[in-house]
């Protein structure tokens, strides 16, 4: 069958529809539903419907649709079931059954006759396309939610949906059959809401709702400080008429009972003088005594290891003697060695000599004889010219011990390079270990930095900026204050955290306004960073003490004040202790929430924490009664990390001084080497200077020789001639045997010198620990002496301060006992509170306390005729009006800080709206003059401050007589409402960020112009690229309309007949179509 569509489409079975017999006789078949879905015609967008099957819904047995990707038509007589399948998007994607407008209960969507019914719809998703399936159970009431075939909770597929940007309740975007005619009876302000959701950013409904509730709150503020001030202005009216009469009272009253103090305070400050000065020599005492015990203690241990040293000083000095015994024996035996090993060296020379002399000889003989003889005469002229040599030997010796000592000093100079090497691997170790627990610390900084950054990047980015500028201001500059704060103990962090804001907790603070102002042009204006500043107060707040004693406090269960839990800089302690009185507010325990009520009533604390709950108590000014509210404790997120400052500061110390230690190890290195390269070179001069010696010594044995050898030569070759062969081998096996003695001479000589130097290294060692033993005995003994002439001094010391302590104690027992009476105390009771907290502020000297009794009496005597009920009423107001100014001031900020928000807010939300509207009405209004009629749609509100009056406006002319009037349910005919809500929904099409829309049997009551003008622009708009998937039910289509090719139609049929889905063949269908095309000519 064909389609209406531009395109031919043949139907395949997609639903079945049964109805249950009435009898068992019956024989009627029962009814059946198919539709055709055309293949997509283009890509669907996310969250686009991709398929949608039923079981036993509504009027379906089983039915299976699948929709193309842009304009989907439904179309079928009333009552196929083309809104079941709007009910079954609607219900499929967790919508509400009461949106419907058929049922408000999902049991009642299941076919009638079935126990349960099945949905499942399938989304498109670029990531794998979502599948959810809603099964109903009639008897219950009740459904079970599946994703992707795996169980799951219905709040999850409305996180699933919601994220997709489907919204089934709005009707922007899902218009159901029975709401239809609701559309155009939404309010200006429901229109609005429904388009934010839309079509708007996600944000835009959040920021308009956001909106509302500061503006609902700000007006709460405005009428509440309007009160507050009035009722102010009349107290302090009143009170300014008693003021003058109220301050002669209580000037008058302060000089009676300081005078009452006074006179109390006296004999205190007599016994606490003779008091302290016992305390102070009952310490000097004990530490004197402390200090007897420890001398007689030391001397014992001392005098013990005296013994010790000496017997080990023997010990090593013994082993010293030996040392050096055996290294003048090994030294002898070494150069011994070395003389044979010389003179081995000069055999072989004149072996070599010999065999050349004998050599020359022989080739000729008779010129060898002439030149033997001349030799010889040459020999003997150059012996008697040749110098004694017999006194060398004195400086060969001298350079011999010369050589040795050079040879001692060089051993000594190597060990100590090594022992320097030694140092300086030990100080590079210790240097490593000092930056990991520097770089340590390090981390932990950045722990708070990358919290910081994580949450507030425009703040952190400004901390950067000032690290990099701090030479820009003139006075100091602190980082944000959560960076500045370190925590004592981690687990109190939640209580500065809850009581500070976390605008404060990240803000800047400054000491001069000058280089805030500064800082806020760099970083708010040039770089848009959103950041947050505070000034310290000028004079500081840091130091200041608690209006009450923690000791007081501590039988409630508190254990601090806020400012005791943490260090930070004196100027941002200040800005706390002013703002926030954290010297003011205690922290208790659990025992502290136990007894609440009692620590509320006499305490009269205006706030105070407990272990989990933070406690706020305030006076009524209408009924004088306290109020108290409690809040409990958020978990800390930003000050759990504590950095040891004082402690990284040691390090870096340390550091310094490990470096500075490294650079004197290797200024002494460089020392030791150049010492070692001089010792060297000595070493080798006198090496030269002794083979130079010891040449000249054997010169004249050697012409000696060689005369004798000339002249036994000479008579061989005057007697007979030489065999060179014969004396060639035999000097060269006489040289081959002296090499042989000659190696094993210099391995032996070897051996003998590692033994020296190490019995020297030996010997250098024990003498450096003979050099300490000695040195530490030395000290030992000095120490010794010293201590037992401090001990004597000691003992005479203790004695004199005993007996001056026992003076001072029985003049401290007469001194109490006056005081006692003049207060009217008892032994066992103590001074009451009202005289310790005076006695404070009073002078603390005898001479200051009576000059001060003198002249208060004098000022006393000048008040009179004073009225104290006067006095009462004026304090009552004056605590009220204090009350009042602060509880005023806290509304001001509160009412000033809504109003920024409002201003933020109301900038990120009607800015985008204004040009989401403008677009909305240029399309609409398109629309309305493509049909010859006019339409605008405006962002409508009486007034600008009331964000919840805000709504959007339809305004439409059909006539050309008429002028635009506004959308309602009742100026406009049904079709005209019809039209423009059409039209509306068409405008907000290639607005919108929803995948799909619905809109059921709209073009009911449309006169068939307009219909057929909207239904083109339905597919005009519709079928355009990426806009999303349109879903248009109707039961009725004019004659003639235009399609497009990406437009999918769905027919729904039903009768007693239908093929069952399984059985439907389409290509059957088409060969039985074409038979009976072809047939019809011949009939």
């Amino acid at each position: 069958m064909a389609t209406p569509s531009g395109k031919t489409s043949t139907p395949t079975p997609l639903a079945s529809k049964r109805a249950a017999p009435r009898d068992p006789s019956s024989e009627v078949p029962s009814k059946r539903k198919s539709s055709a879905p055309p293949l997509p015609a283009g890509p669907f967008v996310e969250g686009s419907i991709v398929r949608i099957a039923m079981e036993n819904f509504l009027t379906y047995d089983i039915c299976e649709v699948c929709p193309g990707p842009h304009l989907n038509m439904i179309i079928g007589a009333n009552g196929t079931g083309k809104s079941s399948i709007v009910c079954a998007i609607c219900l499929g994607l967790a919508g509400k059954p009461a949106f419907m407008g058929r049922a408000d209960k999902v049991g009642f969507f299941v076919k009638r006759g079935c126990s349960k019914g099945m949905i499942e719809i399938e989304l498109f998703r670029t990531s794998g396309n979502l599948v959810i399936t809603r099964e109903i159970d009639v008897a219950k009431n009740q459904s079970s939610w599946f994703i992707n075939k795996k169980s799951t909770t219905q709040k999850v597929v409305e996180e699933q949906v919601a994220a997709l940007n489907i919204q089934v309740s709005n009707l922007c975007q899902f218009l159901p059959q029975d709401k239809v005619g609701e559309f155009a009876k939404l309010s200006k302000i429901e229109l609005l809401e429904a388009t934010e959701k839309s079509i708007g950013p996600p944000e835009m409904h959040r920021y308009h709702c956001e909106l509302k509730n500061f503006r609902e709150k700000e007006k709460q503020l405005e009428t509440s400080c309007k009160e507050k001030t009035e009722y102010l202005e009349k107290m302090v009216q009143r009170n300014e008429r008693y003021k003058q009469d109220v301050e002669r009272f209580y000037e008058r009253k302060r000089h009676l009972d300081l005078i009452e103090m006074l006179e109390a305070k006296r004999p205190w400050v007599e016994y606490e003088n003779v008091r302290q000065e016992y305390e102070e020599v009952k310490l000097a005492r004990d530490r004197v005594k402390d200090e007897v015990r420890k001398l007689k203690e030391g001397q014992i241990p001392m005098t013990r290891r005296i013994e010790d040293m000496e017997t080990q000083r023997h010990n090593l000095e013994a082993r010293i003697k030996a040392k050096a015994t055996d290294i003048k024996e090994t030294s002898q035996k070494c150069k011994q060695k070395q003389d044979i090993i010389e003179r081995k060296d000069k055999h072989i020379e004149e072996l070599q000599q010999a065999l050349t002399v004998k050599q020359n000889e022989e080739h000729d003989r008779q010129r060898r004889i002439s030149n033997t003889r001349k030799m010889i005469e040459d020999l003997q002229n150059e012996l008697k010219t040749t110098e004694n040599c017999v006194n060398l030997q004195p400086q060969i010796d001298a350079i011999t011990n010369d050589l040795r000592r050079v040879q001692d000093k060089k051993e000594l100079c190597e060990g100590e390079i090594i022992d320097k090497h030694k140092e300086r691997e030990t100080l590079e170790k210790e240097k490593k270990s000092v930056n990991d627990q520097i770089v340590q610390f390090d981390n932990l900084m950045n722990q708070k930095e990358d919290k910081l950054r994580q949450r507030y990047r425009d703040t952190y980015d400004a901390v950067l900026w000032l690290r990099n500028n701090r030479d820009k201001f003139k006075q100091g500059v602190y980082e944000p204050i959560m960076l500045t704060i370190n925590m004592k103990d981690n687990k109190n962090a939640k209580y500065i955290e809850n009581h500070i804001p976390s605008n404060d907790l990240r803000a800047f603070v400054f000491e001069s306004q000058e280089d805030m102002e500064v800082f806020l042009k760099e970083v708010r204006d040039n770089k848009k960073l959103r950041v947050n500043t505070v000034i310290a107060p000028k004079s500081s707040y840091a130091d200041r003490a608690p209006s009450r004693s923690l000791n007081e406090l501590k039988q409630y269960g508190f254990f601090s004040y806020l400012r005791e839990l943490f260090d930070a800089p004196a100027p941002v302690m200040s800005y706390l202790c002013c703002q926030y009185h954290i010297h003011e507010v205690p922290v208790g325990t659990e025992r502290t929430r136990e007894r609440i009520e009692r620590v509320i009533q006499e305490t009269r604390l205006k706030q105070m924490y407990t272990a989990e709950e933070k406690y706020v108590v305030k006076t009524s000014f209408y009924s004088n009664k306290v109020i108290s509210s409690n809040t409990s404790l958020k978990v800390a997120q930003f000050l759990t990390v504590t950095v040891d400052l004082e402690q990284r500061r040691h390090l870096e110390e340390h550091l310094k001084e490990v470096n500075r230690k490294l650079r004197a190890v290797e200024s002494g290195l460089i020392a030791l080497r150049e010492r070692n390269k001089h010792l060297e070179y000595e070493d080798n001069e006198l090496r030269q200077k002794k083979k130079e010696l010891l040449e000249r010594k054997t010169k004249k044995r050697q012409l000696e020789q060689k005369i004798s050898s000339k002249l036994g030569s000479l008579k061989l070759m005057e007697q007979d001639t030489c065999n060179l062969e014969e004396e060639e081998r035999k000097a060269n096996t006489r040289i081959k045997e002296i090499n042989v003695q000659k190696a094993k001479l210099v391995t032996e000589l070897t051996n003998l010198i590692k033994t020296c130097t190490s019995l020297h290294i030996q010997k250098v060692d024990l003498i450096l620990q003979n050099t300490t033993v000695i040195s530490e005995k030395n000290k030992l003994e000095s120490d010794y002496m010293a201590a037992s002439s401090q001990l004597r001094s000691t003992e005479q010391h203790f004695i004199e301060l005993d007996e001056s302590r026992q003076r001072l104690l029985q003049k401290c027992k007469e001194l109490m006992k006056r005081a006692r009476q003049v207060c009217n105390l008892t032994a066992e009771q103590n001074i009451p509170q009202e005289y310790q907290t005076a006695f404070q502020d009073l002078p603390n000297t005898l001479d200051e306390i009576d000059a001060l009794l003198t002249e208060e009496r004098s000022r006393a005597s000048c008040f009179t005729g004073l009225n104290p009920t006067v006095v009462d009423e004026y304090t009552k107001r004056e605590e009220e009006i204090v009350q009042l100014t602060e509880e005023l001031k806290i509304k001001k900020v509160e009412l000033d800080k809504y109003r920024e928000n409002i201003s933020q807010v109301k900038e990120r939300w009607l800015n985008p709206l204004k040009e989401l509207v403008e677009k909305i009405n240029e399309k609409f209004s398109s629309f309305f003059s493509s049909m010859q009629c006019a339409g605008e749609v405006d962002l409508h509100t009486e007034n600008e401050e009331d964000y919840d009056k805000y709504g959007i406006r339809i305004r439409v002319k059909f006539r050309s007589s008429t002028l635009l009037h506004e959308l309602t349910p009742h100026h406009q005919s049904g079709g005209e409402r019809s039209v423009s809500t059409m039209l509306y929904l068409m405008a907000l099409q290639e607005l919108n960020r929803c995948p799909f829309r619905v809109v059921d049997e709209i073009n009911q009551g449309m006169d068939p112009i307009n219909e057929r003008r909207v239904f083109e622009m339905v597919v005009n708009t519709a079928c355009k690229e990426n806009t999303s998937q349109y879903f248009f039910i109707t039961p009725k289509l004019l004659q003639n309309l235009p399609y497009s090719e990406k437009m999918t139609v769905l027919f729904v049929y039903n009768g007693p007949h239908m093929l069952e889905p399984n059985k439907w063949n389409l290509k059957a269908f088409q060969r039985r179509r074409r038979r009976i095309t072809f047939t019809q000519p011949s009939q």
